[in-house]
């Protein structure tokens, strides 16, 4: 799953060391292994965390890694993330807005950085110091470089740099020479998500980018069995494994697709674990329309007590899982 524990917001609501909260991720990472059969996540770093305060940050991915590891589950880091938020700030966050969406989630870099090239290279010590550390590190598994760099952030949209998709292009090319000039053991990537199952490479530069470098293909895919299955089939490379890195959105993404996922031999992250501050049960349109407190859940699979949101999803995981 895409997890951040239930009692983060955001990014920096897990790293900072005030709000860093190891007991709720070690339950709900047993819950993930037990409960739903998980041996893997995918999980958000951010740049500030790191420049506030390095060895803390660096030691407290250690922690969750340490973490994760009892639990037989590996972790996908994610360095950059080009949705939601672009105004990040270190410190005590906002509280969540009842009922929104990731209505604290972060960007990061933030838009001030990305919109200034001259602050660029601030970022690389970050990049060099996270893969350095863990870069033959076996309880990673691949590193996610920057999740939906070019997004256009529908939330946000008009705080974001006029020109995003070109700034992040060029961003993404040089975050990635910097990755490989460390020379992590894991695999590289970079996940493919807008219109996963029409030709993605001709979406945007973004999408080139991904597809031409990554060293496993990854993706995102939050549409119905039929355009699930377009996409897998377009994306299939001879030589490099395909990873879903988010999908199950309910009701088009129903986790029943977990049985088309596993039988197409394709690895996949859900979003999310446990309802909690992230508010991500609620759908993306909650900006928007607001969502009834007893209205059917989008994300998450698990109550704030480790109770299986629908048992039947939760059997099925564990029917598939290679934990089993």
């Amino acid at each position: 799953c895409n997890f951040a524990p239930s009692t983060a917001s955001n990014q920096l609501e897990l790293w900072q060391a005030e709000t860093f909260d190891p007991d709720t991720i070690d339950r709900e990472l047993g819950w993930a292994a037990e409960i739903v059969g998980m041996n893997s996540i995918r999980l958000f770093l951010h740049d500030l965390a790191w420049q506030v305060d390095p060895v803390g940050f660096l030691d407290r991915v250690d922690r969750v890694l340490d973490l994760a590891a009892g639990h037989g589950i590996s972790v996908m880091p994610v360095l950059f993330d080009g949705i939601w938020d672009p105004d990040p700030r270190p410190g005590p966050q906002r509280a969540p807005r009842p009922g929104i969406h990731n209505s604290t989630w972060l960007q990061g870099p933030g838009a001030a950085v990305l919109a200034d090239r001259s602050r660029w290279a601030s970022l690389r010590p970050y990049v060099e110091a996270v893969l350095g550390r863990f870069r033959e590190d076996p309880r990673v598994t691949v590193w996610d470089l920057f999740n939906e760099p070019d997004s256009s952030n529908p939330a946000y949209a008009r705080r974001d740099p006029a020109n995003k998709a070109s700034l992040v292009a060029d961003l993404l090319e040089q975050v990635w020479d910097w990755a490989e000039a460390v020379d992590p053991v894991q695999p590289l990537t970079v996940g493919v998500y807008l219109f996963p199952h029409l030709h993605p490479e001709r979406a945007s530069r973004v999408g080139r980018i991904a597809l031409e470098r990554s060293d496993i293909v990854s993706f995102h895919c939050y549409l119905g069995e039929a355009g699930l299955r377009q996409a897998i089939s377009g994306l299939l490379t001879p030589g490099r494994p395909l990873v879903c890195t988010e999908w199950m959105g309910r009701p088009a993404s129903p986790a029943a697709l977990a049985q088309v996922l596993h039988d197409e031999g394709v690895g996949a992250y859900t979003w999310g674990l446990v309802d909690g501050r992230t508010q991500t049960r609620f759908p993306w349109t909650s900006w928007v329309r607001r969502s009834g407190p007893d209205a059917p859940w989008f994300h998450e699979l698990l109550h704030a007590d480790g109770r299986p949101y629908d048992e039947t999803e939760a059997a099925l995981l564990r029917e598939l899982s290679p934990r089993i």
